[in-house]
């Protein structure tokens, strides 16, 4: 007997090696899929599927990954990243992924916060459309074809590109990318003028869980209405938009003016609460709440940063009536195009004479230590209850707030018009915290203040159910095994971020996609079957 141990302890070990220790060739999941992948495609596909063996496997999963938190060697990683190049690489991609049983996860730009585009605790495939990145822009019927792959600061450098009078209502970060942030809703600083991305869309394209390419008529209004703000991951995957472009000024305004707790900055935003949502649909006063050390003392720092579709003379009159707290001088203002707001949105301060290629810079790899949380608020917050929020903000230390004000268009648009049903809001809160160190127990604690004080928030917030904005992932809110309780653990989190709209979404997701193929940790469940 001992003579035959050795070799049994070998054998036993050999079978405990995952799939990703044996040579790529001898990855029974990377070759099945392959040849299918290649079959379909009707070419030899390796230089688009990578296997945990592959060279370049770890240089293509971190490219965009956006959370380090989700980056370490502990995380979880996919058996297989397919980067298609054509749509009907993603079609073939997902007829060969769905015999296989592998949890089937699609990521654009990287940017979801609790990274469910790129990690799962399951077996999974990473579906990586980065490659998919056109961006068309027809100035004469003012539309712009957007592919799933492309971000924000591409599309707004070709729009640059073709016009100085044209815009798109989207968010502010360039490196974000397109399928997640429209087909989540799309949130930017000219919501309160055109409303939510999805307010703004014409036609998409999209992948069915039949491999189908769909566009809006032949995937129907159910399906286009639920893409357009209930996250596309669900229903199948989204290539690309078309989208209407909007009138911007030649000249705009933008300023960042600040505030402390103790030289005026409780009063201030108190009264923006009743100034931000209800002002001229042209500005957009976005308020940065920040716990921050001044002169040795722990204060909160109040930020108020604007885009004001105008001249700087007007945006500093309207003000000075609506706003006096806020002292805005005309100094504090810089006109500048459209465009170039959005580069000084990006932090980039010298935003009229930065080359605008800049924003073709994918900052790939790029990531750091983050949380994000999301709230509502519906009525105004008391003024001792904005001085609370501003000491319960001192006492944890790190985590700030950004109100983010709605109103204008958003007020006129009907809550079920797009899956996101948050429009008669006053404004969005996010909760953010960021760190720089790689450890378990920092980030434990950031993690927790970010809890303690949403838990604080209760009192001021939406209720029944309280609201959350889809493109803010919280899995705090509520995570989905996809077992027996599938539909129970998806309303939970459904409710919140989608409201009554979340019965609609069940019932297209169970027509389109009836065995749960698209799914994640927080996707739309189907409805349960009748014993």
């Amino acid at each position: 007997m001992l003579t035959t141990r050795p070799t049994f302890v070998f054998f036993l070990l050999f079978l405990s090696l995952p799939l990703s220790s044996f040579s790529q060739p001898s990855n029974p999941v990377y070759n099945s899929f392959l040849k299918c992948f290649s079959d379909k495609t009707k070419t030899p596909q390796a230089q688009n599927v990578f296997s945990q063996t592959n060279p370049s496997y770890s240089s293509v999963l971190r490219a965009y990954i956006r959370n380090a938190r989700f980056n370490t060697s502990s995380t979880p990683k996919p058996t297989l990243i397919i980067t298609p190049r054509s749509y009907s690489h993603v079609s073939a991609a997902v007829l060969c992924s769905k015999p296989l049983n592998f949890v089937f996860k699609i990521r654009s730009g990287g940017h979801d916060y609790d990274g469910l585009s790129y990690v799962s605790d399951k077996p999974f495939f990473v579906l990586d459309l980065s490659n998919l990145r056109d961006v068309t822009v027809n100035i004469a019927d003012q539309t712009a074809w957007i592919s799933a792959g492309a971000t924000l600061g591409e599309v707004y450098y070709r729009i640059w590109e073709k016009s100085k009078v044209h815009g798109f209502p989207a968010g502010v970060c360039p490196t974000v990318g397109v399928g997640g942030h429209l087909s989540g809703g799309g949130y930017g600083n000219m919501l309160r003028k055109f409303g939510l991305s999805v307010d703004n869309l014409i036609d998409a394209k999209i992948v069915d869980v039949n491999g189908r390419i769909l566009d809006r008529k032949s995937m129907g209004e159910d399906l286009f209405w639920a893409i357009s703000g209930g996250g596309g991951v669900s229903f199948g995957v989204v290539l690309g938009y078309k989208v209407k472009l909007v009138p911007v000024p030649r000249v705009v305004t933008v300023f960042r003016v600040e505030q402390f707790m103790e030289s005026g900055a409780v009063d201030m935003v108190h009264k923006w609460q009743s100034v931000g949502p209800r002002t001229n649909r042209n500005l957009f006063l976005r308020m940065l709440l920040q716990p921050v050390t001044r002169n040795k003392v722990q204060t909160v720092r109040a930020t108020a940063v604007a885009l004001f579709l105008g001249r700087a003379d007007d945006v500093v009159s309207l003000l000075r009536k609506e706003l006096p707290e806020l002292a805005l001088k005309k100094e504090n203002c810089t006109e500048m195009t459209w465009f170039q707001s959005a580069l000084w949105w990006d932090n980039r301060l010298n935003a009229t004479q930065i080359d605008p290629k800049v924003f073709l810079d994918r900052n790939l790899d790029s990531s750091r230590f983050l949380k994000r949380k999301s709230d509502y608020v519906a009525t105004e917050i008391p003024r001792d209850g904005i001085e609370s929020l501003f000491k319960k903000m001192i006492e944890l230390g790190k985590v700030g707030l950004v109100f983010n004000p709605y109103g204008g268009k958003m007020a006129e648009i009907a809550e079920d018009a797009t899956p996101l049903p948050h429009r008669k809001m006053l404004f969005k809160i996010q909760y953010s915290v960021n760190w720089q160190e790689s450890s378990p127990e920092i980030e434990k604690g950031f993690l927790n203040q970010s809890r303690v004080l949403h838990r604080f928030m209760t009192q001021f917030v939406s209720k029944n159910p309280r609201r959350a904005y889809l493109n803010y992932r919280d899995v705090d809110i509520g995570v989905n095994d996809h077992g027996t309780n599938s539909y129970e653990e998806g309303e939970v989190y459904g409710r919140m971020y989608f409201g009554k709209n979340f019965d609609r979404l069940v019932k297209i997701k169970t027509a389109v996609d009836p065995g749960n193929f698209f799914r994640n940790e927080q996707s739309i469940p189907t409805l349960p079957s009748k014993a």
